[in-house]
């Protein structure tokens, strides 16, 4: 199995406090993974740094691999990550066309620039992803006319547009009504027929699709547990991890949960 992301012994301190510590942390080709845990537990700063937004503390014995390299630009790293974030969906909240905001996920940015040179082939492929994420329709439509549901949508459709090997989702899907939640998992579906590895933050256990099948949880800026859903997934671990008592529901391969 292809390794794609290795980090070993990772600290971050932010405001002199620790928020990551000593963390180990891989992802594996096809080893679709959701991350849960309480706000402030490092969910998404363990995400940046696989994103090379943020770099953790040096130390001797610090180790981080991506895609088979312990050199990698982050020019060079954005070929093979797509990315949706709260950041990415605040910086694309423009005038933009959706099909602008999608097709300049090709050149890592938000619009064009004059160095950019957008063929007809960037254009079909925005299309296709566009069909592919159920936002067709929404190709000539401003993204501040879209709804939540719909913006996130176009996001993981330009975070898709290059064909990236591994998908970084940091709660990508908060805030979707019912119909919205059931398109997003299915666009996430196709990506994983596609042979997309995804990882996902998320606060809400009915995003984890049936094919998310192992589970980091983190509390405290570090991992907390590892393993797959049926051992982690339950109403006794989640409660410890929360710090109050969580109720657990599942149907069809989905999971719910409730204080």
């Amino acid at each position: 199995m292809e390794n794609l992301i290795t980090i070993e012994h990772a600290n971050v301190r932010r405001n002199n406090k620790l928020i990551l510590k000593d963390v180990d942390f891989s992802i594996n080709q096809g080893e679709h993974t959701a991350i849960l845990g309480p706000n402030g537990a490092g969910k998404s700063t363990l995400l940046n740094i696989c994103s090379m937004e943020i770099h953790p503390l040096w130390r001797e014995d610090l180790l981080i691999k991506r895609f088979n390299s312990n050199i990698i630009s982050k020019e060079e790293l954005r070929k093979h990550i797509g990315v949706v974030s709260q950041l990415i969906f605040d910086m694309c909240n423009t005038t933009y066309l959706v099909k602008e905001v999608v097709a300049s996920g090709i050149f890592s940015s938000v619009g064009f620039d004059f160095h950019h040179h957008v063929t007809q082939e960037h254009w079909q492929l925005t299309d296709e992803v566009l069909k592919d994420n159920y936002c067709l329709h929404l190709a000539d439509k401003t993204m501040n006319s879209l709804s939540t549901g719909e913006s996130q949508r176009v996001l993981l459709a330009r975070a898709l547009v290059h064909n990236p090997n591994l998908l970084l989702l940091d709660e990508a899907a908060s805030g979707l009504d019912f119909p919205s939640r059931s398109h997003y998992r299915k666009a996430l579906t196709n990506a994983i027929n596609k042979g997309k590895t995804i990882v996902m933050i998320t606060h809400e256990l009915s995003q984890i699709l049936p094919e998310i099948n192992r589970i980091i949880l983190m509390k405290d800026g570090m991992i907390y547990k590892i393993g797959n859903k049926e051992e982690l997934l339950n109403e006794e671990i989640l409660s410890q991890l929360y710090g109050q008592k969580v109720y657990i529901a599942k149907k069809n391969g989905i999971y719910s949960a409730w204080c």
